[in-house]
């Protein structure tokens, strides 16, 4: 829980958060790619176990899930391939992924695989924040944050139950959809964030759609943080050497840099 506290205790730096799913081409790759994003500038990473119905997907994120479990990629290799990233890249790793293959594994047993792979976070899109108590002290009990999606839907009593039980920080979804890289940002996601804030002090992080240094900048001007996942597949798909990228890692850090 300190792991994720500590990113957002850098005034002045905005928060990059990063997504790629497990197995994705290759476990390889993942082993590759976490340590290039920090090396870059990212400050956490989103690691997504795949699972054959990601609803809060895009067809980018569903692809890379799909491909994943053809790989035979379970929860388990994920929590070893966390294991082994955690001594490579000194960042915050966070999962992502759905709430059947935690119940499959056994919720218990999982935080506590999640502590002893030096997992930070879980973000568990199909979990309602209502139905979260048994999981959200399992993740506390060993250290680990729960961060719930707030979707531009939510009523104002959905977005103070959310607010109140997000910890690390709240996944602001800024649009009505799934994940999946878009060209302009929703007029309204400015007003959403400052009815956000007036509700909660609690770090804001802005994922769904954002697919450019220049979008990122524009929604972390008014969030703590900004999370990229289709656009980051997108370009590991484009370029297997990873250098495309690495260079759009780059960017993004340097679009962020500066802000207050």
């Amino acid at each position: 829980m300190k792991r994720i506290a500590d990113v957002f205790a850098h005034k002045g730096r905005k928060a990059l958060i990063a997504y790629i799913t497990v197995g994705y081409p290759s476990i390889e790759t993942t082993m590759k790619v976490v340590p290039l994003l920090a090396e870059c500038g990212c400050d956490i990473v989103e690691l997504g176990i795949p699972f054959s119905d990601p609803l809060a997907d895009g067809a980018t994120i569903q692809n890379a899930s799909h491909h994943a479990l053809l790989n035979r990629v379970t929860p388990q290799m994920c929590l070893d391939v966390a294991a082994k990233l955690s001594k490579k890249a000194d960042i915050p790793l966070v999962f992502m992924t759905y709430l059947n293959p935690l119940l499959s594994y056994g919720l218990a047993e999982f935080c506590r695989a999640c502590a002893q792979s030096s997992v930070s976070g879980l973000i568990i899109p199909d979990l309602p924040p209502d139905e979260g108590g048994k999981l959200d002290k399992l993740a506390r009990q060993n250290g680990i944050d729960l961060i719930y999606l707030l979707p531009p839907t939510a009523t104002e009593e959905r977005t103070r139950l959310i607010a109140q039980r997000s910890h690390g920080f709240i996944y602001l979804v800024s649009v009505t959809g799934v994940t999946g890289a878009r060209t302009s940002l929703p007029q309204n996601l400015e007003a959403s964030i400052a009815r956000l804030r007036t509700i909660t002090a609690k770090p804001l992080c802005v994922g769904f759609g954002i697919s450019s240094p220049e979008q990122a900048r524009e929604a972390a001007k008014m969030a703590d943080g900004v999370i990229i996942g289709s656009k980051i597949i997108q370009l590991m798909e484009a370029d297997a050497s990873l250098a495309a990228l690495k260079d759009f890692a780059k960017e993004v850090r340097e679009s962020l840099d500066g802000l207050v």
